[in-house]
């Protein structure tokens, strides 16, 4: 039901020509973690998310130090705290497709192909994608990009950290 849904809002069905399945959407994401001078520098646990009002947050990746023995680095995803109580709390880690390293200082690049991996099927609708960084000896800080499904190939979202994030970019494409 929901794939019939979704091919006649973006297949040829809906201008009256004959049903052809839709070519998968991509959100392509770029987070920035800016190199910090501080005496004490350590990489943020990094929370990625999206949110619709009325439905579960579905977590699409989340960056923290797997590698700490006894699994100690896990104890520490609850200072990613909006992404901990919206989902995380629920998860258990390592999470296939999901959990991956921290990472450097720098420009990170991720994407996402809906209808596959932690995505999934999105319904048409309003979301907010949430970027969430918490660093040991430091802060903590969230980024929100609000955008609509299905979206215009090539539209783009930005938004900027002052702190823990910087630039952060959502561009979709087919």
């Amino acid at each position: 039901m929901q794939i019939r849904h979704r091919l006649l809002l973006t297949g040829t069905a809906a201008l009256g020509a004959a049903a052809t399945p839709a070519s998968a959407e991509t959100l392509n994401l770029s987070v920035n973690i800016p190199r910090l001078s501080v005496a004490e520098y350590h990489r943020p646990y990094v929370a990625i998310w999206i949110e619709k009002e009325g439905a579960t947050p579905r977590s699409l990746s989340v960056w923290y130090d797997g590698a700490k023995r006894n699994g100690e680095g896990t104890k520490w995803l609850r200072d990613v705290r909006q992404w901990w109580r919206a989902s995380g709390r629920a998860m258990s880690f390592p999470a296939n497709g999901v959990t991956g390293a921290t990472r450097a200082p720098g420009d990170n690049k991720i994407a996402f192909t809906s209808g596959k991996g932690p995505l999934g099927q999105l319904a048409p609708g309003n979301y907010t994608l949430l970027v969430e960084a918490a660093r040991e000896v430091g802060g903590r800080e969230v980024v929100r990009l609000p955008f609509s499904w299905p979206p215009k190939p090539g539209a783009t979202v930005k938004a900027a950290g002052s702190s823990e994030l910087g630039a952060v970019a959502l561009t979709f494409s087919k």
